[in-house]
């Protein structure tokens, strides 16, 4: 089982989920700002996960949440022979290009400090950020056939139409709004994102 956590998020914040779920899964959850530490840029930070995970037996279930559900959703699309099941939370199927050039904008204004958290410096973020302006996944996704639980927080505005829409094409996908969370879903309600996992989980046995 393979858990990605978000952009600003680190590899504990699926801790509160984790910790209920069945303790006899073998879990990896890889830090994205260490494996973007030699180049930021998306493409380079899929190249590093698909090494990272090329050491792993499979077949692999992916867990990801916003950049964490791409990348999961990127590697299925390009490896799946290898992936048993996808869970996406939060996660967009394009990048708006206008909310990126507002972004990169604020992201030059704010101190380096407001970066720390995040595990990527203010550059290595505009660089990650700038490099997915032009990512699109829908056209591949009626090739995505492993069963797929996408999820989305019901506050989550900016990602409910995409939810929609990878329900809605995908072929073996089901769709379940959590109550009350935002876009950390993880974080918000761990308690029911780790209901909804074991669900999903014990369906494909």
């Amino acid at each position: 089982w393979i858990f990605l956590h978000g952009l600003g998020q680190a590899p504990s914040a699926w801790q509160p989920v984790l910790r209920r779920l069945e303790p006899e899964l073998t879990v990896h959850c890889p830090s994205l700002p260490e494996l973007a530490a030699g180049d930021p840029r998306y493409p380079a930070l899929l190249s590093a996960l698909e090494t990272a995970l090329g050491s792993i037996p499979g077949p692999l279930h992916l867990c990801g949440l916003s950049l964490g559900g791409v990348l999961a959703m990127d590697y299925a699309l390009r490896h799946p022979e290898r992936v048993a099941s996808l869970v996406l939370c939060g996660t967009p199927l394009t990048m708006p290009r206008n909310l990126l050039r507002l972004q990169d904008f604020l992201f030059r204004l704010m101190p380096e400090r407001a970066f720390a958290g995040s595990g990527f410096s203010r550059e290595a973020m505009r660089q990650l950020a700038g490099s997915m302006a032009e990512l699109d996944l829908r056209p591949r996704l009626p090739e995505l056939s492993c069963p797929v639980l996408v999820l989305c927080g019901s506050k989550d505005r900016a990602n409910r139409k995409a939810a929609r829409e990878l329900a809605e094409q995908l072929p073996q996908a089901r769709l379940h709004w959590i109550a009350g969370a935002g876009h950390e879903a993880n974080l918000d309600s761990p308690e029911v994102m780790a209901e909804l996992l074991r669900g999903f989980y014990q369906s494909l046995s």
